[in-house]
C-alpha cells in the first residue's frame, strides 16, 4: 500500500488525482484544479454534527455522524469513493485538516470495499498554506515584467505567444475591463489564487526564471490579485504594446462581439444572443456615470442599433461605431495618463511582433546571466 503523503509540491506538479471529502459548501468556497468533491457528509449533516460537537463534544459528534451516514446513504457514498479509487489508483483522499473525515473515508474504503487508499496529511488547510507560501516566495524571489498598452492592443495575444507568461485574466475567466465578463462564471477567489500559485510552481519546476504578466488593476472582474503581487506590479518593469486605432477596433470587435456572442450561444443555445446583448448593454450601463449622461445615451443608441442589425442579419459592422467612440473618448485618455505616470518603468515600446521578440530575448538574457557557461 502507498503511504499517506505530505509532499504537496509533487501533488500539484504531477496533477495527482485527489478526492475532497469536505462538504459541498466548503468545496464551493475554495478547492484545487481538477479535484473531485465526494463528501463524507452533505451540508445539512455536517451542520448537525458541528452543532453536536460544540454542545456535547467529539465522541457524541462522531456517534451522530455514524447515525446520519448509515445504511443506504453510507453504501452509496462508499461506492462513489471506491469508483474514484479504482479509476485513480495513484490518487489521494483529503478533508479539511487531514483528520477525522478523511480517516473515516479511508477506514470505510478498506473495511467495506477492500481498498487501501492513502490520505493527504494536513489536508486542505496544509495544501492551501503551501500554495500561499509558493505565491509569497515567487513574489519575493522571481523576476517579473509587465505588458501594458491601450485597450485592444492584444496584450493577451502577446502572453499566448510566450512560454514564460502567466495569464491572470485567463485564470480569472474575465477580460479585465468593464466589458470583460465571460459567458461562464468566474472562479471563487481562493480557486483563482490556488490556480495562480500552481501555475507559478509548475513554471519554476521547468526552470523558468522570468515571468511576464499583463499590467492589471487589482480586481480582474471580482477576482482580486494577491496583495503582495499587486504591490510588486507597481514597481515591475514595463513593455508597452502599441497598435493602430483600426487594429484595436477590429480586435475588440472580434473578442467582445463575435467571440463573446459565440460563447453565449454555446452556453445558452437559442437564448444565447439575447443573453449576449443584455451583457453588452449592462457593461455600458456600468460605466454610464463616468461617461456622463449625454455620451452614455449616444453610445447606448449606437449599440442598440448594432445589436438589432446583428440579430436581423448576423452582420457586426455597426458595432465598430460604438467601439471606436468608446476607445477614443473613454479608454484612451485613461491609458495616456497611465503611460505618462509609468514612463520611467517602460523598457521598450512597439507593436506585437517586436514586443514578443524583445521579451523572448530579455528572458534568454536573464537565463544566460543565471546559468553561466
Amino acid at each position: 500500500m502507498r503511504g499517506d503523503t505530505d509532499n504537496y509540491s509533487a501533488l500539484f506538479l504531477d496533477d495527482v488525482p485527489m478526492m475532497d471529502a469536505r462538504a459541498p459548501v466548503e468545496f464551493a468556497k475554495g478547492a484545487f484544479p481538477g479535484v473531485v468533491n465526494l463528501p463524507l457528509m452533505n451540508d445539512v449533516e455536517r451542520q448537525k454534527v458541528g452543532t453536536c460537537y460544540k454542545q456535547h463534544g467529539q465522541q457524541a459528534a462522531i456517534e451522530l455522524g455514524n447515525r446520519l451516514v448509515s445504511g443506504q446513504i453510507k453504501a452509496e457514498r462508499i461506492e462513489a469513493w471506491a469508483e474514484f479509487a479504482r479509476n485513480n489508483p495513484q490518487g489521494y483522499i483529503y478533508c479539511f485538516r487531514g483528520g477525522l473525515r478523511s480517516q473515516l473515508v479511508q477506514q470505510w474504503l478498506k473495511s467495506e470495499a477492500g481498498i487501501d487508499y492513502p490520505r493527504v496529511t494536513g489536508g486542505y488547510k496544509a495544501m492551501r498554506h503551501f500554495l500561499l507560501d509558493t505565491l509569497e516566495q515567487a513574489v519575493s524571489h522571481l523576476d517579473f515584467v509587465l505588458v501594458g498598452g491601450m485597450t485592444g492592443t492584444g496584450k493577451t495575444e502577446v502572453l499566448a505567444r510566450l512560454g514564460n507568461s502567466v495569464d491572470l485574466e485567463g485564470l480569472a475567466n474575465h477580460r479585465g475591463s468593464s466589458f470583460g465578463k465571460r459567458a461562464t462564471p468566474q472562479p471563487a477567489q481562493i480557486d483563482f489564487e490556488n490556480a495562480l500559485a500552481i501555475r507559478l510552481l509548475k513554471m519554476q519546476a521547468q526552470g523558468i526564471k522570468q515571468f511576464v504578466l499583463e499590467d492589471e488593476a487589482r480586481l480582474v472582474g471580482r477576482c482580486s490579485i494577491p496583495l503582495s503581487l499587486f504591490q510588486g506590479m507597481q514597481q515591475y518593469p514595463l513593455v508597452w504594446l502599441e497598435d493602430s486605432l483600426e487594429g484595436r477596433v477590429e480586435r475588440i470587435l472580434k473578442d467582445y462581439v463575435v467571440d463573446l456572442c459565440a460563447e453565449f450561444t454555446a452556453e445558452h443555445g437559442e437564448a444565447g444572443f439575447s443573453a449576449f446583448a443584455e451583457r453588452l448593454q449592462e457593461s455600458l450601463v456600468n460605466i454610464s456615470r463616468r461617461l456622463g449622461g449625454e455620451h452614455y445615451r449616444e453610445l447606448a443608441l449606437i449599440m442598440d442599433q448594432a445589436l438589432a442589425e446583428q440579430a436581423r442579419s448576423g452582420a457586426v459592422d455597426l458595432h465598430r461605431n460604438w467601439i471606436e467612440t468608446l476607445l477614443t473618448r473613454y479608454y484612451d485618455p485613461m491609458y495616456v495618463y497611465q503611460r505618462e505616470s509609468k514612463a520611467s518603468r517602460i523598457e521598450f515600446a512597439g507593436e506585437q511582433d517586436a514586443v514578443v521578440e524583445f521579451l523572448r530575448v530579455r528572458a534568454k538574457r536573464k537565463h544566460a546571466v543565471e546559468v553561466p557557461h
